[in-house]
C-alpha cells in the first residue's frame, strides 16, 4: 500500500500514518465513565504562555508546568483526550511542537486562521515549515477525506510551508491513506496523527522535558 502501514493495536502504541479506529483502543465503559466524570482540575490550567502577537497568531513563549502534567494524565489515561476543548487541545499541539524543540510555534487566532491551528519553524540547516490542522473529535467522528483534501489546498497555498499535519483526537475514515488524491503526499508531505499515535507522542516528549 505505497509504503502505508496497517497498525493492529496490540498492548502498547506504534507510530504509523494510519491505525485502526481508536474507538477500538479504550473501552466504551470507560469511554462512558470519563464523560460522567468531573474535569480533572489541572485540565483547566493554562498551559503555554503566549510571547509577541504576529500577522499569523500568537508565537508561543513556553509550555507552562501544566502542559507536562496534563501530557502524562493523557498517556496514563487516554480517555481523558475527550474531555479536552477544541480550543485547549490547540494550545496542547501547539505545547507539543515547543516542547519538541521548535524554534518558533505560533497559536493561530479562533477564527480566520485560513485552515492552520498551528505554524511550527525549525530554522538554520534542514529548516521546515510545518501547518498543523487540530480536529477535537469524540469517539466515531472519523476525519473525512474531504477533509484532508481540504489542508492539501492549504498546504498549496502556503508557499513557505514544507508539511502539513491533521491531527485528530479521534480518528481517519478507513481506507483514507490509500486516497487517489491523498496517498501520493504520505508521509513526506502529509502527516496523518490520529488519537492514539497523539497520545504516544505526548507521553514521549513529557519523558523529556
Amino acid at each position: 500500500m505505497n509504503g502505508i502501514h496497517h497498525v493492529h493495536q496490540q498492548q502498547h502504541y506504534h507510530q504509523s500514518y494510519y491505525h485502526q479506529p481508536i474507538v477500538n483502543g479504550p473501552s466504551a465503559a470507560l469511554l462512558a465513565a470519563a464523560a460522567a466524570s468531573e474535569k480533572p482540575s489541572m485540565l483547566l490550567q493554562s498551559v503555554i504562555t503566549l510571547d509577541a502577537k504576529t500577522a499569523e497568531g500568537d508565537l508561543i513563549g513556553a509550555i507552562a508546568a501544566p502542559w507536562i502534567e496534563i501530557a502524562k494524565l493523557i498517556e496514563a489515561d487516554p480517555s481523558i483526550i475527550f474531555q479536552i476543548g477544541s480550543r485547549k487541545w490547540e494550545e496542547l499541539i501547539a505545547g507539543w511542537y515547543k516542547a519538541y524543540g521548535f524554534d518558533e510555534v505560533t497559536l493561530t487566532q479562533s477564527s480566520g486562521d485560513l485552515g492552520r491551528d498551528v505554524i511550527a519553524v525549525k530554522h538554520g540547516v534542514l529548516s521546515v515549515r510545518i501547518i498543523d490542522q487540530v480536529k477535537a473529535y469524540k469517539p466515531g467522528h472519523l476525519v473525512r477525506a474531504n477533509d484532508v483534501r481540504a489542508l492539501l489546498g492549504v498546504l498549496g497555498s502556503d508557499r513557505a510551508a514544507t508539511k502539513g499535519l491533521v491531527t485528530t483526537t479521534s480518528d481517519f475514515a478507513p481506507k483514507i491513506a490509500t486516497d487517489l488524491l491523498i496517498a501520493p503526499y504520505l508521509p513526506t508531505r502529509l502527516e496523518l496523527v490520529n488519537g492514539i499515535e497523539m497520545v504516544r507522542r505526548f507521553g514521549d516528549v513529557a519523558k523529556r522535558v
